[in-house]
């Protein structure tokens, strides 16, 4: 999806989620974590840290912006000691900019210290925080993740896997989790596994990471996806696997596919561009429509553009050209280059459009207020028509489960047809891909309707766990840790 936050269209797409990364038993732990963090940049670029243990002390560094713009220093890693160290790369999902919010958090318990990186969002968090402290809890963040933090302090259990357990029986929502204590590393994955958890192998060092990619860039072998519902304890001894919850039928997200995972990385045994090609076939097969050009608007729409053209034997172009120079932090001196919009960071390849019946091909439509410009964009060009096709489903409810999305009454899918849209964004024809579309893509026949395959809340407006902090506190559970407060 075009990402204009530098442009005021902050809210006119999803904004990417959290990425973890952890490795144990490797003298330069912190410098494998900074080349992890950096493969998973595009989950989020707001803000960074690594907490590393050398054997005696932790070390702990957060940084605003970007992993190579800050962890790259020498004097920054040189802080970093130890064999083993965990990672996060951030965007705000819940608790809003700012250094205290950045991850891994780090506290030192009556047992040590423990450090904690998350990615997700938990859905009774506030909850779970009010009851806190009214039993005298202070919290030093706005982050749910400190949630967790509170939970594994306050447990009674003299183990710290123990405590873990109960900490993470009490949360709901997604969660993909990755601690480090002086003597462990522990994952765990939230029961229905919406978010992806990948464990790796670098020459014996134990490796956590949110996407597969991040195995790839320090060379480092895949052993599996760690399973919905799972911790691992990873010691000097190795690898030990526990099941803390009641066996679920998983809800990967689907939308990681779509857009948030990077194309390259393969996650619950799928290739993630594989996938995204073969979206475009279906996309193909279901909105066809007569043109000289299929045209993907850069850079998450590219493999089902590639899908689109071929299954339509339609010529495919990179009629868009993105600038991939123009930061997130880019100052626009006055008002005299507002009116650029979109073509800060896309221009227009005239050759390519002019006189053409053009398919512009992108992931999803959020609010339309960036389609609106890429269509104006392509007319300008010279294109004699425009057919937009996406590449999911009409976006109509909010996600609560790690990734920022408007609220729904700003969803343009929530309050237009589907021809209303099409008008809304100025182009001659707008086809979405089904529900059942994206599940063929992805190696189901349909949509099981009663007990869907994976979460596609965003598109369907069904969710698969409780939302507490959304809904009000009177289904709230009783929490045993809490309950002798």
């Amino acid at each position: 999806m075009a990402n204009d936050s530098l442009l005021g269209e902050a809210d006119d797409h999803f904004h990417d989620e959290c990425g973890v990364f952890g490795i144990f038993g490797r003298q330069d732990a912190a410098a494998i974590v900074t080349l992890g963090l950096h493969a998973l940049q595009h989950r989020g670029q707001e803000a960074a840290g690594i907490v590393s243990y050398d054997g005696s002390q932790f070390h702990v560094e957060r940084h605003v912006g970007l992993i190579g713009d800050t962890f790259t220093k020498p004097a920054v890693m040189e802080r970093l000691k130890g064999n083993r160290a965990i990672g996060h790369t951030r965007y705000a999902t819940t608790g809003g900019a700012g250094l205290r919010n950045v991850q891994p958090l780090f506290a030192e318990l009556a047992e040590g210290g423990l450090a904690i990186a998350h990615n997700g969002n938990l859905t009774n968090a506030m909850t779970v925080q009010r009851i806190l402290q009214k039993q005298g809890a202070i919290f030093s963040s706005t982050s749910d993740t400190e949630t967790i933090l509170h939970l594994i302090a306050v447990s009674k259990e003299r183990d710290i896997n123990a405590r873990f357990i109960e900490a993470v029986r009490q949360i709901e929502g997604a969660f993909s989790l990755v601690a480090l204590t002086s003597k462990k590393m522990i994952g765990c994955r939230d029961p229905l596994g919406i978010r992806p958890l990948v464990l790796g192998d670098l020459d014996g060092s134990w490796i956590l990471a949110s996407e597969t990619v991040a195995l790839d860039i320090i060379g480092a072998r895949f052993v599996r996806d760690i399973k919905p519902g799972e911790m691992v304890v990873i010691t000097a001894k190795g690898v030990e696997s526990i099941f803390p919850f009641e066996p679920q039928k998983p809800r990967f997200c689907i939308f990681e596919y779509v857009y948030f995972a990077r194309p390259d990385s393969t996650l619950e045994g799928r290739n993630v561009y594989n996938v995204r090609k073969n979206i475009g076939v279906e996309l193909a097969l279901e909105s066809p429509v007569e043109a000289d050009v299929v045209v993907p608007v850069p850079d998450s729409g590219t493999p089902a553009a590639i899908g689109f053209a071929q299954a339509a034997n339609i010529p495919f172009e990179l009629g868009i050209i993105r600038n991939h120079y123009v930061g997130r932090t880019f100052i626009q001196p006055g008002d005299s280059i507002r009116h650029m919009g979109v073509k800060l960071k896309h221009n227009a390849n005239r050759r390519v459009l002019e006189g053409k019946r053009v398919v512009l091909v992108d992931d999803s439509i959020v609010r339309g207020t960036t389609s609106q410009k890429i269509v104006q964009l392509v007319r300008d060009a010279g294109a004699r028509e425009v057919h937009m096709r996406i590449a999911s489903p009409p976006t109509r409810a909010p996600c609560f489960y790690g990734v920022d999305t408007p609220e729904k009454s700003k969803l343009l899918a929530s309050r237009m047809t589907v021809e209303e849209m099409a008008e809304f964004i100025r182009v001659d024809s707008l086809g979405f891909l089904s529900m059942d579309g994206l599940y063929r893509a992805v190696g189901e026949a349909s949509r099981n309707n009663e007990q869907p395959q994976f979460c596609d809340a965003c598109f369907s407006d069904e969710y698969p766990t409780r939302l507490l902090d959304h809904e009000g506190a009177d289904n709230v559970r009783t929490l045993s840790v809490l309950a002798a407060g």
